[in-house]
């Protein structure tokens, strides 16, 4: 039995080892094939606390309650308890071999005992949780739908198989000693000691045998099955996690949320008015992808966790983020051979390897480089067009990726291409880069249409709004107000604009617009895919904002839409613009504080506020709103489901607001839907573009019989004002819708 046990233990050792020692070199490889990025190697200190922080502390799985702690155990056990493999091999030449120093150290035993147990109880644990989320049962709903079931499962039941190992051995080495009594050493495993009790000391070291090789074949089969399978994700993502962590995007350890990453060629952030010859503009085939992106691919452990949160997913559609990671990375690797023998196409398709460096490529390989990066079924595309463009960029996926996966910077990368070099994009999305060239905005309305909101104001209540550097001097000026093409033209979006206004009036706060020197902050274009009109629209702004606030004490502004505040806090540093940018809600929390502004007139309702993501996930501004609502008298708030990280779209991010909306349900109406779940009175955001998807589909559902006569969609300033508004006793103002 010890000698059949040695050499089938020491052969699968030797086989596992060579084999996941070969699959990691060629990942290593296949990571490499990707381009340049030099931006991942800053601030190495807080790079590691980063991982030690994300590792340790499980911060993002621990928001999924149970299945973080039990995948804590798990992932924890997986490496602290590599000595007991260690210890293994030594019962496989002395069944009552311990380990040198530390065998008999109690405190060594009791953390055996406790982590050895509460891994096997963990990935027990994770075993019934996804058994009760199976696609054959769930469907769509299912975060594991789409996932490769065997592989999971193949993984999870290798660790229950080691832990049980483990704990099996801990109890015949107790037999072993002759343990009679209950011994803190053997603080789980006592029973089973206690049930060999008696039994033959020739059995039990037999046994120990039988044990230590099942433990170790355990282990090296798996070491095996990863050797020859080095694009499994679920299994790699154990220890290539760890860099991607190390690697993420921003060094202080933040999610790759808020800004998109510069446009580069090579590695290098490409000069749009002088761009090299060879540039390449975009992504177009899975090695434009910087290693990052490859790193991201391999690392995906296909939980499911954004494919949960992803609102095209969960309307039906065709985009789920953790099934275009699976693609692209089944893709690199199928790839593989043919870019490693040199093989490449330049941007005309012409191919730079030789016959003689291609002679070697299986045949599948070849083939795959074939095949569009974009393209549909029929074109054997790796990535479908309806794939791409239902991304609404809200940030879902990356927030709740455990491996810091990159998606939105990636699915850009792509549209980019898409975009400057194709030209191809969804046709409607052309007319709003046509009214964007050529007026500034995305409706095509005249320049002079953006103070028609001014003129309103002005007739309503005799409010006079001034222009910097026309009606007052820069130096007086606290804060410059960017109203956004959506506050200045869109109907619904300027009664927010007006009231955001009058209450900045009210609490006498000097500030001032740019008029007819604002144009589009070029947050849709971008997220589009069209870098150049951001590029363009972002350098002229920056250009007037520095003009404007040169003379001002700070270079203040406050934005009632969050994708213009994002774009000038987050993005205009990229192009020389640096600015103090706070968020309308953000200012007016602040003024209620100072009790500059008093809300004292009830709102009288229901309400729940939704949150919209280029605020909250992209920007983390999740208070300042609510606590806005908690002032105002008469207003009970009751949150949705889905609120704050974890918060549903309202289906016009990412250029989705300028597309149609052709496949599966609504995006605007599943969230209308789950906040008429609530019977509310109003519902509020804080976002031009939400105010408006929230508002069609709330018309919709009244129009359907579906909703309240009386339900309104406001943003929280119009809520402030009409609060803040002084009444004649025993009137009532509704809110504007």
């Amino acid at each position: 039995m010890q000698l059949a046990a040695i050499v089938i233990s020491l052969v699968t050792f030797v086989i596992g080892t060579a084999l996941a020692a070969r699959a990691a070199l060629y990942i290593y490889k296949v990571v490499r094939t990707g381009s340049a990025d030099s931006t991942r190697f800053g601030q190495p200190a807080q790079r590691v606390g980063t991982v030690a922080k994300e590792f340790l502390g499980h911060t993002r799985m621990n928001r999924w309650g149970i299945v973080g702690v039990a995948h804590w155990f798990v992932a924890v056990g997986f490496f602290s308890l590599v000595l007991t493999l260690v210890n293994a091999f030594g019962q496989l030449f002395d069944a009552e071999f311990v380990l040198p120093v530390i065998g008999h150290w109690l405190p060594w035993n009791i953390f055996v005992e406790l982590i050895g147990t509460l891994t096997t109880l963990g990935i027990l644990t994770l075993i019934v949780i996804r058994l009760l989320s199976l696609p054959s049962r769930a469907g769509r709903k299912s975060r594991f739908a789409g996932s490769i079931a065997w592989q999971a499962f193949y993984v999870e039941y290798t660790i229950l198989g080691i832990g049980l190992c483990i704990m099996m051995l801990r109890g015949l080495e107790g037999a072993l000693e002759g343990v009679d009594s209950y011994d803190p050493a053997y603080l789980v495993s006592y029973p089973i000691a206690a049930a060999f009790h008696g039994t033959a000391h020739g059995t039990l070291v037999n046994l120990v045998y039988l044990f230590a090789m099942l433990k170790i074949c355990i282990s090296f089969a798996w070491a095996i099955t990863i050797g020859v399978n080095p694009s499994m994700g679920v299994a790699w993502h154990r220890f290539l996690g760890f860099f991607n962590i190390y690697f993420k995007r921003e060094e202080d350890g933040g999610v790759a949320l808020g800004a998109l990453r510069p446009m580069t060629s090579g590695g290098a952030p490409i000069d749009f008015e002088d761009p090299a010859d060879d540039a390449v503009f975009g992504v177009s085939q899975v090695e434009h992808f910087s290693w990052k992106g490859i790193l991201d691919f391999s690392t995906c452990t296909e939980c499911g966790r954004c494919q949960s949160q992803c609102p095209a997913w969960n309307t039906g559609k065709p985009l789920s983020p953790k099934l275009l990671i699976m693609s692209l990375r089944e893709h690199a690797y199928a790839k593989a051979p043919y870019l490693l023998a040199g093989g490449g196409k330049d941007m005309e398709g012409n191919e730079r390897a030789t016959a003689e460096q291609l002679a070697g490529v299986p045949a599948a390989a070849l083939a795959e480089a074939e095949r569009p990066l974009i393209g549909t079924a029929e074109e054997n595309g790796v990535i479908d067009p309806d794939v791409l463009w239902s991304c609404t960029t809200c940030g879902a996926c990356v927030e709740q990726c455990p491996v810091d996966i990159e998606h939105i910077d990636h699915i850009v990368d792509m549209r980019r291409y898409q975009v400057m070099i194709e030209s191809s994009f969804p046709t409607e999305a052309g007319t709003m880069l046509k009214n964007l060239e050529n007026k500034g905005n995305p409706w095509g309305l005249a320049t002079k249409a953006r103070l028609d909101w001014v003129k309103e104001l002005k007739k309503e209540t005799g409010i006079e709004v001034p222009v910097i550097g026309e009606d007052i001097d820069p130096a007086e000026v606290e804060y410059l107000y960017w109203v956004g093409c959506a506050g200045a033209l869109e109907d619904r979006a300027k009664k927010t604009t007006k009231a955001f206004a009058e209450l900045l009036h009210t609490a006498g706060v000097k500030f001032a617009i740019l008029g007819k020197e604002e144009t589009c902050s070029g947050d849709s274009p971008r997220r589009l895919g069209n870098e150049f009109l951001f590029q363009m629209l972002g350098a002229q702004n920056v250009e007037t904002l520095n003009a404007a606030l040169e003379d001002a004490p700070t270079k203040r502004i406050v934005a009632t839409c969050p994708h213009c505040f994002n774009t000038i806090a987050n993005e205009y540093p990229q192009l020389g613009g640096h600015f103090e940018v706070i968020h309308h809600t953000q200012l007016l929390q602040h003024l209620i504080d100072e009790g500059k502004l008093l809300p004292v007139n009830p709102v009288e309702g229901l309400i729940t506020y939704h949150d919209p993501c280029y605020l909250g996930r992209h920007n983390k501004v999740y208070s300042p709103p609510r606590e806005i609502m908690d002032k105002v008298p008469g207003l009970r708030q009751q949150e949705m489901h889905r609120h704050k990280e974890r918060g549903f779209c309202c289906g016009a991010g990412g250029a989705r607001m300028w597309m149609e909306e052709r496949i599966g349900k609504r995006i605007n109406t599943e969230r209308v839907d789950e906040a008429l779940s609530l019977n509310p009175d109003i519902v509020s955001t804080a976002c031009p573009f939400c105010l408006v998807m929230l508002s069609d589909s709330v018309n919709g559902k009244k129009n359907e019989g579906a909703a309240k006569e009386h339900l309104k969609v406001v943003d929280v300033a119009q809520l402030l004002l009409d609060s803040v508004k002084a009444l004649p006793a025993g009137d009532a103002e509704p809110v504007d819708a």
